[in-house]
C-alpha cells in the first residue's frame, strides 16, 4: 500500500480530517524543499480561514485547549506537506519547533507539544518518531496560543530538490 493511501487511511480511523491549506501571512512560502529535507513554515489553529485558541495559555486557554490548538496545527502541516510534497515522497518527519504563549504560573507546554507529537506518530506511525524543541514566547501572530513549525526528510526525487513550494 502507497504511503499516501495508508496515510489517509490512518486519518479516517482516528476520525481526523486534513483541513484546507493554509496561505502563508506574509512574503514567505508554506513549505521550502532543499537537499531532501521539507521544511514546513509556521502553522497556527487555523481552520477553512477561521482563527481559532486566541489568548494566553493558563488564563483565556486551558491547557486541554491548547493540546487541541495543537493538534490543529499538526493538521495543517499535514495538509501542507500533502499538499506541497505529497506523502509517498516522504522518509519521515524530522524535528518540530512549538510556540507557545502563556501566563507566568503556567507549566504545561509538553503536555500542549504532545499534542503535535502523539497527533505525528499515531498518523504517521513510524515515519512520525522526531525530535522537538518548544519555546515560550511573548507574542505570536493574531493572539494565538501556539503556533507549529517542521521538518522532513523527503525521498530522493528530482523534482522536488531545491525546489520552493
Amino acid at each position: 500500500m502507497k504511503a499516501n493511501q495508508r496515510i489517509l487511511d490512518r486519518l479516517k480511523y482516528l476520525n481526523l480530517e486534513l483541513p484546507s491549506v493554509t496561505l502563508p501571512g506574509g512574503t514567505y512560502v508554506s513549505v521550502n524543499v532543499r537537499n531532501n529535507i521539507a521544511y514546513v513554515a509556521i502553522q497556527f489553529p487555523i481552520l477553512e480561514n477561521s482563527f481559532f485558541y486566541q489568548g494566553v495559555l493558563g488564563d483565556e486557554i486551558s491547557t486541554q485547549d491548547g493540546i487541541l490548538a495543537m493538534q490543529m496545527c499538526a493538521l495543517n502541516v499535514l495538509s501542507q506537506i500533502k499538499d506541497k510534497v505529497g506523502f509517498d515522497s516522504i522518509e519521515g518527519l524530522n524535528h518540530i519547533d512549538v510556540y507557545y504563549r502563556s501566563s507566568e504560573q503556567w507549566d504545561d507546554s509538553p503536555i500542549v507539544a504532545d499534542g503535535a507529537s502523539e497527533l505525528f506518530l499515531n498518523v504517521l506511525e513510524e515515519k512520525g518518531k522526531h525530535t522537538r524543541a518548544i519555546f515560550g514566547v511573548q507574542n505570536l501572530p493574531r493572539n494565538f496560543c501556539v503556533g507549529l513549525t517542521a521538518t522532513f526528510t523527503t525521498k530522493s526525487i528530482n523534482k522536488y530538490e531545491d525546489k520552493i513550494l
